[in-house]
This record gives C-alpha cells, structure tokens and sequence, in this order.
C-alpha cells in the first residue's frame, strides 16, 4: 500500500525541521564566519571594485545597453558599500545589540550580497562570467551562518534567482546587440545568430539548488546530532545533580534517626520506669513521644528525597505532561464543573528531568487551583519557550486570591491556610522546581484568583 503523497510530504518537512538554536549559540556562530572570515573578504573586494571602476574600463567597451547596466552597477556599488558599513558596526557590537537586530543585518546584508554579485556578474559575461562560483561560495555561506530554517532556504533562493536574473539579462543584451550588427548585413553575407546558451544556464542553476538543498540537509543532521549530544550531556548532569542530592537526604536522614531512636527507647524504659511505682514525670513522657512522632514525621518527608537517586531523567515532552495532569486532577468521570483553558506553544523545547517530579509540581499546583475555585471557576494552563530558551509554565484560577500578607510565606513547608492541609504542596512545588536551576513565583490579588509561573532554565545551573 502505496502513503498518501501529501502525508508523505508533511512527514518529510517534520524531518527538515529542527528547533531555533538559542541566541548565544547563533551570536557565535555570526562572529565566526561573518566578522572572522566574510568582513575582512568584503573589504578587500570593495577596495579592489572601487579601483577597478576608476582606473580602468575592464568591462571592455560598453554599448549603450551595457552603459546603462554599468552605471546601475555603480550606483548599487554605493549602496553597498553604506549596507556593509552599516552590518560592519552591528557585527562589532554583536554582545551589545539585540538579537534580533543582528540576525536580520546579517540576512539584508546577505540579500544585498546576492543582488550586488548579480550585477558584477552581468558586467563580467552573465552566465559565462567566472563569478558564478561565488554564488555557490555564498550559498554555503549563508548556511554557515544562518542556522537550518526556512529563513535559510528563502536566502539562498533569492541568491539563485539573482544569478538566473543577471544571466538571462546577459543573454537578452547579446541578443539585441548581434540583431543590431546583423540588421544592416542582412542581404550580403549570411550571419549565423549565436545559439541559446539557455541549457547551460539550466545546468548551473540546478547546481546552484543541489547546493542549497545539500546544505539545507546536512545543517539539519549536525544541529540534530548537536541537540542530542546536548541532552547526552544534560541528563548525565541532571543525573549527577539528582544522585548528590539523594545521597545527601539519606544521609542526614541517617544521622538524625538514629538519636530519634534513642529518644524513643529513652521514653519507653521511663514509662517502664514510672510502671514500677519510681517517680517520672507523665507529662515529660507525652512530650517526648509527642515530639519523636513528630520528628518521625518529618524524617519521613526527608527520607523521600532519597528516592532521587533511584528515579532517572527523561526527555520529557510539557504538553503531553501538562495534559497528563489535567487528566489526574480532573477526571472526566468525576465532572467538575470547572472550565480548564490550554495555551500550548508550537516546538517548546522538552524539559530532562524526572517524570515524577514534574508530574508533583504539575498535580500539586492543579490540586490548589481546583480547590480554589470549588464551583464553576475557571483555570487556565499555559506553556511557552522564552528567547533563552527557557520553558515557562503558567497556572491560573479565578479563586478568592491570596492575601498579600501570605504569598511570601506558601512555599514554606508546614505551612498552610486550609483546614485540613498539611502544608507540604507548595514546599514540594518549590524543591522540586529548583533542583533542576528552576524558579517558581506567584501573582496573587484578593478577589482576582492566584496565577503561579515556574520557569524551567536549558541548562543545568550547578
């Protein structure tokens, strides 16, 4: 059974597609082949266009067609000189400026570049001039610079179309001048018009594609195996991190059991004590077993950090998590009534860490929206990538709101506004946010519902 032609389309432009690097590692790669290798390259070719169009005529003699195209070529010469000043400051100031700013001087004055070498091209023989290998040397210098995506692709089309333009503006300018000697010859001697240099033209425009298409490719090979030895590199740091930490909890938990037991034996030899008539203190005992379960307690909490280093960390996928939670804390058999709104971002970036501490912060967050808003509330859920590539989470409700008085005291553990909490969700949401370099805040006000907004970092912060 043969796939649907558009399914097999779609599935083959998902391959193509890799997620944007983040800025640092594009700003690097600018500065090397941009301000490195390209800039110095461009100076040294406008000193020796601006000789070459005031020492000599090395065009040859120019008719009145081609008189136009150099004087075109002349006034775009200045333009281009100001563009490549103008890219030459960005460049230089490339940790200073946004972003932003510097990726589209580096895609204009790219797009400068193709239509300049168009028309140098046209002056030095159209689609036989020796210039055509820099197109393909500037095809491969876009993809160097400009990461895999379809600003890449759309450049390096562009630069295509302006070597098809120059040669078929070359091959219509011979045309006009042979028709022009051949018109008054016509009748004496038999001249023969030159044949269509169209196919040749063809071949080196399907060059042109491969190349752009080859690199296109195999950008998108080595950002993927990039992306992969990253993540190699990143769960291995997580999991260095989660394994410290887990060592770490059962030892302390280690150290203060023990003196627990011995108060605990303490407290059972003086009841036996009390039993055989001696005098202890009944109310000294009920406090320290009072106070031994409730250490216990605690230690119980503590000892579930040793569990970190049994987990593993996953690559995992925020909008199928983020559902997963939903689906926990509001079943669809249970029908509450409360609206839950999703906001997803195309391509988030997926979180390493482990399954069970996301799914914690996740369900203990929802579990406080659900019970804040008891009847037809609203909540909603959202997940977005910031430029840093970071991930950012949001979950909101239209509750009663938190007293400002309180907001900085939730994450505490033990301590609680409810009935019948215990005071542990929030202090759960907030350990296990930051084990991973994340961080965790709340925007509350009274009568405006609570919205809490964790931001998960890329990187391992150590």
């Amino acid at each position: 059974m043969t796939a649907d032609p558009a399914q097999w389309l779609a599935k083959l432009l998902t391959s193509l597609e890799v997620p944007a690097p983040e800025a640092a590692y594009r700003i690097e790669r600018i500065e090397l082949v941009e301000r490195r290798f390209v800039l110095p390259i461009k100076i040294a070719a406008i000193l020796m266009l601006v000789h070459s169009f005031r020492a000599s005529p090395w065009f040859g003699t120019a008719l009145s067609a081609l008189d136009v195209a150099v004087d075109t070529v002349q006034t775009i010469s200045v333009i281009y000189v100001a563009v490549n000043v103008v890219v030459a400051v960005v460049l230089f100031f490339t940790r200073r400026l946004p972003f932003v700013l510097i990726r589209w001087a580096v895609f204009a004055s790219s797009l400068v570049d193709a239509v300049f070498l168009a028309g140098v091209t046209l002056l030095t023989g159209g689609y036989d001039s020796v210039l055509y290998w820099l197109f393909v040397g500037l095809i491969v210098r876009n993809a160097a610079s400009i990461p895999p995506a379809w600003s890449q692709l759309v450049l390096n089309l562009c630069a295509s179309f302006c070597y098809v333009s120059a040669g078929l503006l070359d091959i219509a300018i011979s045309e006009n001048v042979a028709e022009a000697f051949v018109q008054p010859m016509r009748g004496a001697i038999p001249v023969e018009l030159p044949e269509s240099p169209t196919e040749n033209l063809l071949i080196r425009v399907v060059v042109l594609l491969l190349t752009t298409a080859c690199c296109y490719g195999l950008q998108v090979l080595l950002e993927k195996q990039r992306l992969a030895v990253g993540e190699a590199r990143e769960s291995g740091l997580r999991e260095g991190q989660l394994r410290l930490a887990g060592r770490l909890a059962a030892e302390i938990a280690h150290q203060i059991k023990n003196p627990l037991a011995i108060i605990n034996t303490a407290a059972f030899s003086a009841r036996r004590a009390l039993a055989a008539g001696k005098g202890v203190a009944p109310q000294q005992i009920g406090i320290i077993e009072e106070e031994v379960e409730r250490a216990d307690r605690i230690i119980t909490q503590v000892m579930g950090y040793a569990q970190l280093a049994e987990g593993h960390v996953e690559r995992l996928n925020v909008a199928e998590e983020l559902d997963h939670a939903l689906a926990q804390v509001f079943p669809s058999a249970a029908g509450y009534a409360v609206t839950v709104q999703r906001r997803y971002a195309a391509h988030l970036p997926p979180l390493l860490m482990q399954r069970s501490h996301l799914a914690a912060i996740l369900e203990n967050l929802l579990l406080n929206a659900r019970e804040a808003t008891p009847g037809a509330g609203h909540i909603a859920v959202s997940a977005r990538a910031a430029p840093d590539n970071t991930v950012e989470i949001e979950i909101g409700d239209n509750g009663p709101g938190i007293p400002p008085d309180k907001q900085e005291r939730i994450f505490e553990a033990y301590y609680t506004t409810k009935a019948k909490g215990t005071g542990l969700g929030l202090a759960i949401v907030k350990h296990n946010v930051e084990l991973y370099g994340g961080a965790v805040r709340v925007e509350s006000a009274l009568g405006k519902g609570a919205r809490f907004i964790l931001v998960f970092p890329a990187k391992t912060k150590i």
